[in-house]
C-alpha cells in the first residue's frame, strides 16, 4: 500500500492547514467548508498523476493536437456528514465521475463517549466493478469507519483500485488500515498526526470537522 503524506514537502497545502487547524479561523464555518474543499482538490490533483490515460485528438480553431486525458472510470464516495464539502472538493476536479455515498457514524456505547461501535445504515453507490473507487473523508482517526465503509461499497462491486482521500489521518490508522484493506490501495493525505486521545480524537487534530463544518449536533 502506497501512502503518500504531502506535508513532508512544502506547498501551498500548508496555508490551508493551518487556517482548518486554527481555533480562530475555523469559527468561521464557512471558510472551514471552503478549506476541505481546496485541500480535497490539492490531493485530487496529486492522486490523478497516478491515474491511467489515454491520447486523444482535440480540434483547435487552428488544428488539431494530441492530448492525455484520463481513462479511468471514477467513483467518488464519501462518508456522511463531514465528507460532503470535502466530496466537493474531489469532485471540483473529477467532474465526470459517478458518486457514492455511506453513513457511517461512531455509536457511543457511554456518557463519557470513550467507546463506541461504528454503524452503517445507509449506502447509495453506481456498479464499482472494475472501476477505480476514491472513498474521500476529512478525518481518519481509527480507521474503523473508513474500513466498514469499505466493506458496505463492496456490495455494490469489486474495484480495479481504491484511492484513500484524507485531510488527517492518526498514525494508528495508517497502520490499520495498511493491514486490513488491500494492496492496490493508495492513500493520499495532507497530514498525519502522532497520536488518539481517550475518546479517539486525533491530537494534535483539528477538532470534529462535521461540527466545524455545519454546526454542533445533538
Amino acid at each position: 500500500m502506497d501512502v503518500h503524506n504531502l506535508s513532508e514537502r512544502n506547498s501551498l497545502l500548508n496555508n490551508f492547514l493551518k487556517e482548518i487547524r486554527s481555533v480562530e479561523i475555523q469559527k468561521d464555518s464557512m471558510r472551514f467548508r471552503r478549506n476541505l474543499e481546496r485541500i480535497a482538490e490539492i490531493l485530487s490533483y496529486e492522486l490523478s498523476k497516478g491515474l491511467n490515460y489515454f491520447s486523444e485528438d482535440v480540434q483547435t480553431p487552428f488544428s488539431k493536437i494530441q492530448i492525455n486525458t484520463v481513462s479511468d472510470q471514477l467513483v467518488v464516495a464519501s462518508i456522511l456528514r463531514a465528507g460532503i464539502p470535502f466530496h466537493q472538493g474531489v469532485l471540483n476536479y473529477f467532474d465526470k465521475a459517478e458518486n457514492a455515498f455511506v453513513s457511517a457514524f461512531r455509536n457511543y456505547n457511554d456518557a463519557t463517549h470513550t467507546t463506541f461501535d461504528i454503524s452503517v445504515e445507509y449506502i447509495a453507490s453506481p456498479d464499482l466493478n472494475g472501476k477505480t473507487l476514491i472513498l474521500c473523508d476529512p478525518m481518519l482517526a481509527t480507521g474503523g469507519s473508513m474500513e466498514l465503509s469499505y466493506k458496505a461499497l463492496l456490495s455494490k462491486g469489486t474495484p480495479q483500485k481504491v484511492h484513500i482521500l484524507r485531510l488527517i489521518a492518526s498514525r494508528q490508522a495508517i497502520d490499520y488500515i495498511q493491514r486490513c484493506l488491500p494492496e492496490n490501495t493508495s492513500v493520499w493525505v495532507a497530514a498525519i498526526d502522532p497520536d488518539l486521545n481517550e475518546r479517539s480524537y486525533i491530537i494534535p487534530g483539528l477538532g470534529d470537522a462535521g461540527d466545524l463544518a455545519f454546526g454542533c449536533k445533538l
